[in-house]
């Protein structure tokens, strides 16, 4: 029986549950890629990640990486930051006092200038030649690492909308390690054990569970049923952590330092969520698609953004966590130099930021350049399947060395022909 649902009279076949929960759930633990003992040494590493996902593409020109005064520079001044000689848009006040607990990576140069290609690149790691689904980078986190102590979802994504258990992050890793999604930031409904049923009755529903998903397992392929046992054993946890979810508790002068914002409330939630031992959690904005009134847009975009995450980062560096997360914010692409008809940016994946923090990063670093007009970088530039490597890295986990396993085929975890990022590390 579901642990989630009401009472007891609000029976579901069992056809019926296995067919609601089995495409679901991203968590489960190191498997089948390097020894026992280098799995375990991951596992209590206890590293968490926060990726924060400005969807449709952040102008970096109205952020990490101002041009005042050039011909595409835009009306913002720029404002200087916590780093001699670092400054950022005069949007972005409260991150410029963080800048010395963050990476800023000036000089991405990746390839997709469309959403439909660009996102699913960018999260992936763009692993070179392969004509396999690779996971998200959440969902390669979910399997590398597997949750924490807490034995809460390794995987959480705090996303405006619908929620639900998103299996296609997953590609081919299987459905255990997709996203639980939190739509608009709230918890699944019926989070909470009716009154009407005890602790002891809950226990013995979830014993008989526990015995009709083994003998329905012992003849089947156990990609779903896998992820099936997993919805309901972290959903267990779940219901003792509601407290979550509420920040109508929370003093005002907290609330306001956040910003009284979707992605404001979204930050706090995702910092409960990492205090409380989520390994990995995904937030997401959207709007930032800004083909039209680009300036505007941004005035209204980035201050709330940069009030959410600035906090957030103070909060984790005071309370000693982001000595143990990884902190990152980007898009898909940036925007480009050149202001259109509309007076908007359009797609430009050629010269772009990112912003990470905390764990294996070289705080206060500054990665890379654009020329003086930001229409291009300076150097080579970084593809985005460097950043995956620095991340990995930046975890503990070597990605020269460690493999997926998709039955029996080796797989990279990232571009075989790049490498970290070593101006952004440690």
């Amino acid at each position: 029986m579901n642990p989630l649902c009401k009472p007891w009279e609000h029976t579901t076949s069992r056809r019926q549950f296995l067919g609601a929960s089995a495409g679901a759930l991203a968590f489960g633990a190191l498997g089948g890629l390097v020894s026992p003992q280098a799995a375990e040494a991951l596992r209590k590493k206890e590293k968490q990640v926060l990726f924060v996902w400005l969807d449709g593409g952040m102008s970096q020109l109205e952020s990490w990486d101002p041009k005042p005064n050039t011909e595409f520079g835009g009306p913002f001044r720029t404002i200087k930051t916590t780093v001699p000689g670092t400054h950022f848009s005069e949007l972005m006040p409260q991150s410029a006092k963080q800048a010395h607990r963050l990476c800023i990576v000036r000089n991405l140069c990746t390839k997709d200038n469309a959403h439909s290609s660009g996102v699913a690149r960018i999260q992936r790691g763009d692993p070179k030649n392969r004509g396999v689904a690779y996971p998200y980078f959440g969902s390669a986190i979910a399997k590398l690492m597997g949750p924490t102590a807490s034995k809460l979802p390794p995987y959480v994504w705090v996303k405006p909308g619908s929620g639900g258990f998103k299996t296609e992050d997953a590609g081919f890793l299987g459905p255990k390690y997709g996203s639980l999604a939190f739509g608009d930031g709230k918890p699944p409904e019926d989070l909470l054990r009716p009154a009407a049923l005890t602790a002891d009755e809950d226990d013995e529903r979830n014993e008989l569970r526990e015995m009709l998903n083994q003998r329905y397992a012992a003849q089947r392929r156990p990609a779903f049923t896998e992820a099936s046992s997993y919805v309901f054993d972290t959903a267990r946890e779940l219901m003792k952590r509601a407290e979550i979810f509420d920040t109508s508790k929370m003093a005002a002068k907290e609330l306001d330092r956040y910003g009284r914002t979707e992605i404001g409330q979204h930050m706090l939630i995702a910092r409960n969520m990492l205090e409380a031992g989520v390994r990995f959690v995904k937030v997401n904005s959207y709007g930032w698609d800004t083909h039209g009134d680009n300036f505007n847009a941004h005035a209204s975009l980035v201050p709330k953004f940069d009030r959410a995450f600035a906090a957030i980062v103070e909060d984790l560096a005071v309370s000693g966590l982001l000595e143990q997360t990884l902190v990152i914010a980007m898009s898909e692409f940036g925007r480009t130099p050149r202001i259109n008809g509309h007076v908007g940016r359009d797609h430009w994946p050629e010269a772009w930021s990112i912003a990470m923090a905390g764990c294996g990063l070289k705080a206060g670093a500054v990665v890379g350049a654009t020329n003086d007009k930001g229409t291009f970088v300076k150097d080579a530039g970084h593809d985005i399947g460097a950043v995956f490597h620095t991340w990995f890295n930046a975890l503990g986990i070597d990605s020269k060395k460690v493999e997926y396993n998709n039955n029996s085929q080796p797989l990279p975890l990232a571009h075989d022909d790049m490498a970290p990022i070593k101006e952004a590390l440690a």
